[in-house]
């Protein structure tokens, strides 16, 4: 399996190392996250070429990663420029590889509220509906 060629890319991910994706991702593979579900190398390269363009020095570090057989859980960190403020992102994604060693399928899991919360309209609807949700005692923690 490639994991540690999975980590290293995306640790050091630029637009020129998008092109790499051959060596990471099977020709089929699945890509999923809370706003994508595509199939295929060129899906999957604009997908990041899309990230790039929409956010401002976007960069992931792996944090944790486990592995059995042929499915490996990898939780990371995303940190990015967005509408002038610097935010991140805390996920985990599911891999499982094929037979040649690339992702065969990846799923991302991640709160996709961090990101729509930097929208003027959206966020406030948000930050309300989290507020009325919000159980008595609990922690509140800021999410930039």
């Amino acid at each position: 399996m490639k994991l540690d060629a999975l980590v290293q890319w995306y640790e050091s991910l630029t637009p020129e190392t998008i092109h790499d994706l051959g060596d990471i991702y099977h020709e089929n593979a699945r890509f999923r996250d809370p706003f994508n579900d595509v199939y295929g190398h060129e899906a999957i390269a604009d997908i990041f070429r899309h990230m790039f363009d929409a956010t401002k020095n976007p960069s992931f570090r792996i944090t944790e990663r486990q592995m059995q057989d042929r499915i490996a859980w990898v939780s990371w960190t995303f940190r990015f420029g967005l509408r002038g403020e610097v935010r991140s992102i805390e996920g985990v994604t599911r891999l499982a590889f094929g037979d040649d060693g690339r992702v065969v399928d990846h799923r991302d899991f991640w709160d996709a509220t961090v990101l729509l919360e930097a929208f003027p309209f959206i966020g406030a609807m948000l930050r309300f509906i989290k507020r009325r949700l919000h159980a008595p005692g609990s922690k509140k923690r800021n999410r930039k």
